[in-house]
Formats: structure tokens, C-alpha cells, sequence
């Protein structure tokens, strides 16, 4: 039900397992693959570079090690097949991304979309599914909304793949059928820091700083950008999937504090400002940034640790020094909220992993009902790990529902 990344994938295996069938899919809005348009800022991270499991799966704060054995059957290699089979070339980037050598989504969407027509997928829009009865002789009965649908259609096998959805209640439908729901909550979202010592430095960015929660053991290190309502980049993001659950119990209220030397402890620091004094004694502190930041940012951190523009190496007292090391390894920014990162939105939650047969993505509960993406507790970081769950559940499910002998069934998104 829907028309999203699992839901196309799932349609089109189980067409091509059994071209006998019947297979619907049905989206209640008008829009289809609307996350795959887009993702990566309309260019449609599609996976990420990663030629075993074992590589695949440390990227997914929940759900990784059920994932292990189905990345096995169909995982990020299988997926470059799949579209390079299809006319689609992806290319890897130097951070592992994968992406259409066209660089737009609609390479993505075309491929899937043509996909499904020539499988013989039947697409029907505006058509929701306001309630689903399991039949006790098996299969399904789904009470539908839609002028282009009867009222009522009974299918085989039913494969959910709704996506994510922000609230509890959202999921009550599914509980209906029997099933626990692990409690949704966001991941992948950037930082609100409202009083922001670093408002006035929105663009800038640091290609390696590491993010830590004071009093948590949450942290992160890579790229970090300061943006004009807080802090984002792949650090942060990263940073609030491993978090998403306790970062919600802090209702999105904590310290943030961000090292933007990484490789440097306070001693060492200490003794790389102390050799820096000799050859540049006479320098200006503030004009003269050192292990490569931006000297926007230098000069903040030094301006806040108390050092004045006529300032010299040479002069600069050991107070200040200090409260510069501090700033530069420890700049503590208090976090009051959250943003959803550009318009992609990512749920920690969904249906409970131990009640589904992670082979065939079916109900260990309900026969003949699957799910596949993200209504699942699945979720990975930023990188097209999100969109290789969706085409793995998506494809086992499918192959799954291929299998059945009548010739109804129905794929959902």
C-alpha cells in the first residue's frame, strides 16, 4: 500500500517471480516515488559502495544484524546489477555514496517506473486501503477509497511498505492485525541551537570535527556545517540516528560538544601552540588560523576565548591560551530542538523485527502478509543505506509473494 521505494521494488519481483499473477499496487496519494525524487538533493543516493554484509550492516543503528543474512541474497552489489540491467549506471563517490551517472533522481524513478509496466504491475493512485481483514480461509480483505477501485478486493498476499510514520497512532491499523510496533521516533535530523555561539558563521563547514552529547556516550566524527539555525553535516546526522531514541527522552535538549581537532588532546594541542610561537611569534592570533580551519571560525573561537585583534603569538597570555584550546577541542553549543534534514524524513521504529520471518519479510504472525522499507524498525545513517533496506525487503518480500499458487495478490508501498 503506497508508492515508494520497497513497495515498486516488491511489485516488481513478485510480477517477474510470477508473471501469472495478478499483482496490484496501490498508492493512496497521487504521487509515487516521491523520497526517491527528492533524496540526495534530487540526485537519488541509490545505495552505498559495500561488497560484503558484514561492511553493509555497521552502518544501521537498528536493524543491522537482522539485515546480515538478506544482504547475503540481495545487498549492494545485487543492487548495481539490478539497475545496470535496467539501462541505469551508478557511480560511487569518494565517500562510498552511489549515485545514477545522470546525476538526477528521475533516472531512478523512470527505471522503476518502467520497471513495473513492463512486469505488468497495475498502479492505481488515490486509492487507500481504510481497513484490512485477515480471512480465516487466508488471504485478505481490503476496504478501499478511490474512484478508480471496487469498495472491496480481496488479495492472496499483502505487502505493506507504507514507509515511516512519526506518530504512535499512526501504526494502529497494523496493531489491529496483531502486531507490535517498536515506537517511532525521527533519526537523521540536524541540531537547533538558538543561542548559538557560531550564528554568525552560517556556510561554514569543517571536514572532520567530532560531535559528543555532554554526559551521554554519543559521538560522532566527521564533516560538520554550521548553519543559521544550528549544526548539521554528516557528523550531526550521523550522530542523531545512533542517538534517535535517547535523544528523544532528552526531548532534543542536551549540550553539544564539538572538538574541531580531533586528533588532539589538550596536552598536545598545548605543545603544538607552544612550537607555533617560536617561527610565528609575532603574528597576529586572530589573523592567522592554524591546522587548516576557516579562518572565519578561528577568529570566532579566539574572539570568544577573550583574545584581542592586536594580539600576537608572542603575547598571548597562558589564560588565553587555554580557554583557545578549549574552545578549539571542547565549543559547547546547547542544543533545543531538531530540524528534519532538507526534506527527507527518517522514523527509528515500526514493526517489531521478531515478528517477521526475515527471509521472506512475512508475519511470523499473519500467513501471506509482508512488509518490506521503512514501516519496519529499520533504519540506517545518511548514505543510501536507507534505500538498500528498502530494495532488499522490497525484493525478498516480492520473490516471496511470487510464490503463491492463485492468481490474485496485491503489492503495497
Amino acid at each position: 500500500m503506497g508508492g515508494g521505494a520497497a513497495g515498486f521494488f516488491g511489485a516488481i519481483a513478485c510480477a517477474e517471480a510470477n508473471p501469472a499473477l495478478r499483482v496490484l499496487l496501490l498508492e493512496k496519494t497521487g504521487k509515487l516515488l516521491s523520497k526517491v525524487r527528492i533524496s540526495g538533493g534530487g540526485r537519488c543516493n541509490v545505495t552505498h559502495a559495500a561488497d560484503t554484509p558484514a561492511q553493509l550492516v555497521q552502518h544501521y543503528p537498528r536493524g543491522g544484524a537482522q539485515l546480515k543474512q538478506p544482504f547475503h541474497t540481495f545487498g549492494a552489489p545485487d543492487t548495481v546489477r539490478w539497475f545496470a540491467s535496467r539501462g541505469v549506471q551508478l557511480k560511487t563517490e569518494p565517500d562510498g555514496r552511489m549515485f545514477p551517472i545522470t546525476d538526477s533522481s528521475e533516472t531512478v524513478a523512470q527505471c522503476l517506473l518502467d520497471a513495473a509496466r513492463r512486469a505488468g504491475v497495475e498502479i492505481l493512485t488515490h486509492t487507500a486501503a481504510d481497513s484490512i481483514r485477515a480471512l480465516p480461509e487466508g488471504g485478505f480483505e481490503l476496504t478501499l477509497s478511490g474512484s478508480s477501485t471496487p469498495p472491496v478486493l480481496r488479495v492472496a498476499r499483502l505487502l505493506v511498505a507504507t514507509g515511516g510514520a512519526p506518530k504512535s497512532e499512526q501504526y494502529n491499523w497494523l496493531r489491529q492485525l496483531g502486531h507490535a510496533i517498536q515506537e517511532p521516533v525521527p533519526s537523521l535530523f540536524t541540531f537547533n541551537v538558538p543561542n548559538s555561539p557560531l550564528r554568525e558563521l552560517p556556510g561554514v563547514s569543517v571536514p572532520r570535527a567530532r560531535v559528543r552529547v555532554a554526559g551521554e556516550k554519543l559521538d560522532y566524527e566527521g564533516p560538520v556545517l554550521i548553519t543559521h539555525w544550528g549544526l548539521s553535516g554528516p557528523a550531526v546526522l550521523k550522530l542523531s540516528a545512533w542517538g534517535a531514541r535517547r535523544l528523544h527522552e532528552l526531548s532534543y535538549r542536551s549540550i553539544a560538544l564539538v572538538s574541531w581537532l580531533p586528533d588532539f588532546t589538550e596536552d598536545t594541542l598545548r605543545s603544538h601552540l607552544q612550537e607555533h610561537r617560536g617561527p610565528h611569534g609575532r603574528k597576529l592570533v586572530l589573523s592567522n588560523p592554524l591546522l587548516g580551519l576557516p579562518q572565519r571560525l578561528w577568529r570566532t573561537l579566539a574572539e570568544q576565548a577573550g583574545i584581542g585583534p592586536e594580539t600576537r603569538w608572542n603575547e598571548l597570555p597562558a589564560k588565553l591560551q587555554n580557554r583557545l584550546i578549549e574552545a578549539l577541542l571542547r565549543t559547547a553549543l546547547p542544543v533545543a530542538g531538531k530540524t528534519t534534514y532538507k526534506e527527507e524524513f527518517v522514523t527509528c521504529g515500526g514493526i517489531s523485527l521478531a515478528e517477521i520471518n526475515m527471509q521472506t519479510m512475512e508475519s511470523r504472525l499473519v500467513p501471506g502478509l509482508h512488509f518490506a522499507g521503512e514501516v519496519l524498525d529499520i533504519d540506517g545513517i545518511t548514505g543510501g543505506f536507507n534505500f538498500q533496506a528498502a530494495w532488499t525487503t522490497g525484493f525478498l518480500a516480492g520473490r516471496a509473494m511470487g510464490q503463491v499458487a492463485v492468481p490474485v495478490t496485491l503489492a503495497g508501498v
